[in-house]
């Protein structure tokens, strides 16, 4: 063994903390850019926040006293017209709340009030009813055992042997709960669930209830011929007994699910003007950054005796100049982009989905003069305001298919396409995979069966024997 000194050159990318913050603002959306520029502002002193503010309109005094005046008119005209009669009935009504403090209050304030739960309010129906301690205890553990749909997570034989009691007495608590509304709460599957809402149909349900039992494969295929041979029941009693199970719900605590709309909120207004396109950044509520006067004046002035303060405030300075350097350029980057974007997929703003053309981010990388990791990070979690609507920057990037023309098209033209074709068809013969295929052809789409399904499916499309209507 000996020591041994050797030469060796490489080459490393050492990113600085302030390149990995510039390429970080890159892909975070506006609201989390707005978190962001909230919490450099609490935590650097040097930088300031100035919200931009719309400038009031300056009105002349003469006409301001001409709109006085012809309001009072307006005022004499209406009070010569009024019914007051009438607004001293409606005034004096009780109100439906029958709550009154005596001061003003406005009618039209939306009440605050607390949304139900669906756990809230199968336990209070549980609470109406005559148990003892342990059958109650059974129950509020089925109802905080139901997933998000209401069907029990666990067999009553591991409920049983949880709270050790007998599986005769968790069954009948539980058939108790199941005709609880929703009706077909705490079913252990979807067959229990719509025998239990046919058991409380005014009508006749024995064929229904057949139908469930022994034919849910040909039901869901809609076999319907074929679960008249094999229940050996006239055709149209079978066609009636499926439409009514196609009312029922099979999702029982779906109508108590928490979740509430999104609302997508654009990063960037694409206006039209004349001919072109204008693009503009989506500001409202954005935090404005400057640098405080106070400090720049205090380094300009040298009046700091500390060194260690006029490092910290230096340090601040640079951090703060960056993250404005830094917001700038996602700003300008951003705008960049979006005009690219606009460039070649021209039809697509003129048109509409239907015009969208193939795009990778290599095409945009090139024109923009920028690198295909910066693009895909522009446009991640970004929403553009279009004429046509709110779009997702990816939206505009996809593959495309080929044409018999030599042109490609864009698989989300063929993806509307499909959906367009589907929702024209008769909903009696509904049109298969191959149908689609041909038809696509004559619109010189080469694409394949199997390409077809794959769409269709990711738009959430059913197949033909399953969209296919009887009645």
């Amino acid at each position: 063994m000996e020591l041994k000194q050797q030469l060796k050159l490489s080459q490393q990318l050492i990113m600085t903390p302030q390149l990995q913050q510039a390429i970080k603002l890159l892909q975070l959306s506006r609201l989390e850019l707005s978190d962001l520029i909230t919490q450099e502002i609490n935590e650097n002193p040097v930088l300031d926040e100035t919200l931009a503010q719309e400038p009031e309109e300056k009105e002349d005094a003469e006409d301001k006293v001409d709109a006085a005046a012809a309001m009072e008119d307006r005022k004499k005209e209406s009070s010569d017209d009024f019914d007051w009669h009438d607004y001293v009935d409606h005034s004096l009504a009780p109100s439906g709340s029958g709550y009154f403090d005596g001061g003003e209050r406005d009618d039209y304030a939306p009440a605050i009030t607390k949304k139900t739960s669906f756990v809230d309010h199968l336990r209070w129906q549980l609470h109406l009813h005559d148990l003892s301690d342990q059958e109650m205890e059974i129950g509020e553990y089925i109802i905080g055992n139901l997933n998000k749909d209401g069907y029990l997570l666990l067999t009553p034989d591991e409920v049983a042997a949880d709270l050790g009691v007998s599986k005769p007495m968790v069954e009948e608590v539980r058939r108790r709960i199941i005709r609880f509304d929703p009706v077909g709460v705490a079913s252990r599957d979807l067959t229990e669930c719509l025998i239990a809402q046919a058991e409380l149909l005014p009508c006749n349900s024995d064929l229904i209830k057949k139908i469930l039992l022994h034919c849910m494969k040909e039901l869901e295929r809609k076999k319907y011929q074929v679960i008249a041979r094999d229940l050996k029941v006239p055709f149209k009693d079978v066609l009636e007994a499926c439409e009514i199970i196609a009312n029922m719900e099979p999702r029982p605590g779906r109508a108590f699910n928490d979740n509430e709309t999104q609302y997508v909120t654009p990063d960037i207004y694409v206006y039209k003007s004349g001919d072109d396109y204008v693009v503009m950044l989506n500001e409202d509520g954005q935090p404005k950054l400057r640098i405080n006067s106070f400090y720049k004046n205090i380094l300009a002035g040298n009046t700091v005796s500390s060194d260690k303060t006029k490092e910290y405030i230096q340090d601040k300075m640079r951090s703060a100049v960056w993250l404005v350097k830094s917001v700038y350029h996602r700003q300008s980057t951003i705008i960049n982009v979006m005009q690219s974007i606009i460039k070649f997929q021209r039809d697509f703003f003129d048109y509409g989905p239907g015009h969208l053309k193939p795009l990778v981010l290599r095409d945009i990388a090139e024109d923009v003069n920028m690198h295909e990791s910066n693009v895909s990070r522009i446009t991640t979690n970004k929403y553009a305001l279009t004429p046509h609507g709110i779009y997702d920057l990816k939206y505009f990037f996809n593959s495309g298919l080929p044409s018999d023309d030599g042109d490609s098209i864009a698989s989300e033209s063929v993806k509307n396409m499909i959906k367009e074709l589907v929702m024209s068809e008769d909903a009696r013969k509904p049109f298969s995979d191959q149908e689609m295929v041909k038809m696509l052809k004559a619109r010189r789409i080469n694409i394949a069966r199997r390409t077809v399904t794959k769409y269709r499916e990711m738009l959430g499309v059913l197949s033909s024997s399953k969209r296919k209507k009887h009645i």
